[in-house]
């Protein structure tokens, strides 16, 4: 008899959502302001056809962030553990999971 194994997911990881809206100042000019939504993830490694691909198109993926799907409001940057990354692809993974295939952020100066 063979035992089939089944992988689950642990989400040990935290995950800083990072999202945008809008607040109107006196003058009624639509000022951005920075949402950050904590969740909690599972990290995979980028496949190497994956990366050689995306080099191609000049996008240089990092790591992948699972994340449950009903979390995400379509955010294109995230934090984790002090690094912020830009959400260059989604996948839907099954019914309740999403794939954020992420490239690190250069650093500003």
């Amino acid at each position: 008899m063979q035992v089939k194994k089944v992988m689950t997911m642990t989400y040990d990881h935290e995950l800083i959502l990072i999202g945008q809206t809008y607040e109107e100042d006196e003058w009624f000019n639509q000022i951005p302001v920075e949402t950050r939504k904590p969740v909690l993830c599972n990290i995979k490694s980028i496949g190497r056809n994956e990366f050689y691909n995306a080099a191609m198109t000049g996008l240089k993926p990092s790591i992948i962030f699972v994340i449950h799907g009903y979390e995400y409001e379509g955010e294109q940057e995230v934090e984790f553990e002090g690094e912020r990354y830009k959400v260059i692809r989604t996948y839907a993974t099954g019914f309740e999971e999403i794939e954020l295939t992420c490239e690190k952020v250069a650093a500003n100066g």
